[in-house]
């Protein structure tokens, strides 16, 4: 299990945090991992009754103890239940010790990062120069797709304007990350056939407006960067 608490052995760390929001992360991954709150409760080692008031109430307080065990019956961190560096950027933070070891991917590498989809930002040119915006994505064969709105990224889509897409992820407390960008020749999709497939992919968007234009990305060509680090 991930264990990503301060030198004391407790959460606190010099981030910004809302614990107001506590009880919605820990219902929100206990959700994702299909559990149910008496098996999430006998994991943790707390009562039923406790484990109700810390999702129920909005001010609800954790001792680091109880925060340890919540976070590893979910397998996931303190940090992240608590919400710790939201807000900021990422790699805001201290540095850890360590050598970091750069590594340059291949395409099956970065196809294997991005296969499962997630938020990347379509970077492109609007008129006025480059711009990046977030979306939601998945994976279909050895495309990247995609759907928006009426805005600048379906209007970029259908002018033929160059599109490119970039993908990552950080580890703010261990200083590691990834990122992969993708190339290539991106179109519209009008096939009704083609649109309902990619609308089995569910691609849920985080903003919640319709999103009625479906745009597809060739990965013509694909490169991607890591750091880890030895501690």
């Amino acid at each position: 299990m991930p264990s990503r608490f301060g030198r004391n052995g407790d959460s606190s760390r010099e981030q910004t945090a809302n614990p107001g929001d506590l009880g919605r992360r820990v219902r929100a991954r206990r959700n994702d991992l299909g559990l149910d709150r008496q098996v999430v409760a006998r994991r943790a080692h707390m009562a039923p009754g406790y484990l109700e008031y810390l999702e129920e109430s909005p001010g609800a307080a954790i001792n680091p103890s109880s925060l340890y065990r919540l976070a590893a019956a979910l397998e996931t961190t303190g940090a992240d239940l608590m919400g710790q560096g939201f807000g900021q950027p990422q790699g805001s933070g201290a540095v850890p010790g360590g050598s970091p070891r750069f590594e340059v991917l291949d395409r099956a590498a970065c196809m294997e990062l991005i296969r499962a989809g997630g938020i990347g930002r379509v970077v492109f040119d609007d008129g006025r120069g480059p711009i990046a915006l977030p979306v939601n994505f998945r994976t279909l064969d050895e495309h990247v797709v995609f759907q928006t709105g009426h805005g600048s990224i379906g209007a970029a889509a259908a002018a033929g304007r160059p599109l490119s897409f970039e993908v990552d992820h950080f580890d703010s407390t261990l200083a590691e990350g990834w990122s992969v960008l993708v190339r290539g020749e991106a179109v519209v999709v009008r096939d009704a056939d083609e649109v309902q497939q990619i609308d089995e992919l569910h691609i849920e968007s985080w903003a919640g407006a319709p999103r009625t234009t479906t745009v597809r990305l060739r990965a013509e060509e694909m490169t991607g960067r890591r750091i880890r680090r030895h501690l």
